[in-house]
């Protein structure tokens, strides 16, 4: 549900295209209404439910790193609180998928709320170079996955460092 499905009015199309002329016609009461709408528009625009709830909005989870070197990209993942067991890793024409599920340690009948993620989780990145799948690595350690995916030859050696010239300079 959304938090605009709570309020029982909005602003139409033909509403907002309106001669501000046409305005002062219109009984105080209309005004306000109007006023109103604009209100809660200005108000909850952009809002999202899943902020409301703390939990984080789809591809936000896990926090990832990427890096790029002459080689090979390495991507790391923070996973508190979970085991190897729990994470998947998948390549497939160079897009790395993490996904696993993030299960909840106890169903406590008194906990009034919980700033914690748990559930499912998926995210993807896409390499612009070829990659080498073959030479893929994960390594999990103290809740931090790390993948190391190497490029292939080819992708290497197209690589091209171009010199910046600075005032007749080149570096």
């Amino acid at each position: 549900m959304n938090v605009r499905d709570l309020i029982p009015w909005s602003r139409s199309n033909r509403e907002v295209g309106r001669d501000l002329r046409s305005e002062s016609s219109l009984s105080p009461m209309v005004s306000l209404h109007r006023e109103m709408n604009r209100l809660f528009d200005d108000a909850f625009h952009g809002f999202d439910e899943s902020r409301l709830l703390g939990r984080p909005r789809r591809g936000e989870w896990p926090k990832i790193d990427v890096e790029d070197n002459d080689k090979e990209y390495r991507v790391t993942a923070e996973l508190p609180g979970m085991d190897d067991r729990d994470v998947e890793v998948l390549i497939q024409d160079g897009v790395l998928t993490l996904r696993g599920e993030k299960k909840v340690e106890n169903e406590s009948p008194n906990r009034m709320f919980s700033e914690r993620f748990y559930g499912r989780f998926e995210r993807q990145i896409s390499f612009d170079r070829e990659v080498a799948e073959d030479g893929i690595t994960a390594a999990f350690r103290n809740g931090i996955l790390t993948v190391t995916v190497p490029k292939t030859a080819q992708a290497v050696e197209r690589t091209k460092r171009i010199p910046i010239n600075v005032a007749g300079k080149s570096h």
